[in-house]
């Protein structure tokens, strides 16, 4: 997994390591698989308690980024990982709590169906919208509210949702207003056949 925490790796090995991943999706795809991303090995935190915040992730040949740049401010469009406290998951957020915007989820290959386990704020809207390689809009799931406790000591639920279309090149998952959040605590998706990539 590659991320932009305090650690450095060399351009060889981060070349080498891409390419491994991109392999390895490939070899998902011809296999008719399902490709997991987890962000397991994503870090909370880094010096001093503080959060590690990344303009981006890879994990499997998949490039996690905001959507835009923030509009509100000059500040960097950043991600974060949330720890889901009764599993112990990990999960993937925007950074930027004044102005709530997409994360986006890029494939290395195109992709028939994309599963989002997901976990946020009471009573935060959800969105998962597909595209294709042209940016044009080919699925979309939506939820008013998420899913909430039944019981103050029960834990926040985990819940999916899912969207699928032919070749789909890139998703996004949004809907938190300000103050809220929306974390990814598993990307699952099936690549296109080999005689499908057309």
């Amino acid at each position: 997994m590659i991320g932009t925490g305090s650690g450095r790796c060399s351009p060889g090995w981060f070349a080498a390591t891409l390419f491994l991943l991109l392999q390895a999706a490939a070899a998902c795809a011809a296999a008719g698989e399902p490709v997991v991303v987890d962000f397991e090995k994503g870090v909370t935190l880094i010096q001093d308690d503080k959060a590690n915040r990344i303009p981006q992730w890879v994990e499997k040949g998949v490039t996690f980024t905001l959507a835009r740049e923030p509009k509100q401010s000059k500040a960097k469009g950043l991600l974060m990982f949330f720890t889901h406290l009764q599993s112990g998951h990990k999960g993937i957020v925007g950074a930027m709590a004044t102005e709530p915007i997409p994360v986006q989820a890029t494939f290395p290959v195109p992709v028939s169906s994309v599963t989002l386990a997901l976990w946020g704020s009471t009573g935060t809207p959800a969105l998962v919208e597909a595209f294709d390689s042209e940016g044009k809009l080919v699925d979309r799931a939506s939820l008013d509210s998420v899913p909430g406790r039944k019981a103050p000591g029960d834990p926040v639920p985990i819940f999916t949702m899912t969207v699928s279309a032919s070749r789909i090149a890139y998703i996004q998952f949004s809907g938190p207003r300000e103050g809220e959040y929306l974390a990814a605590d598993e990307v699952r998706f099936m690549p296109v056949k080999d005689g499908d990539q057309k």
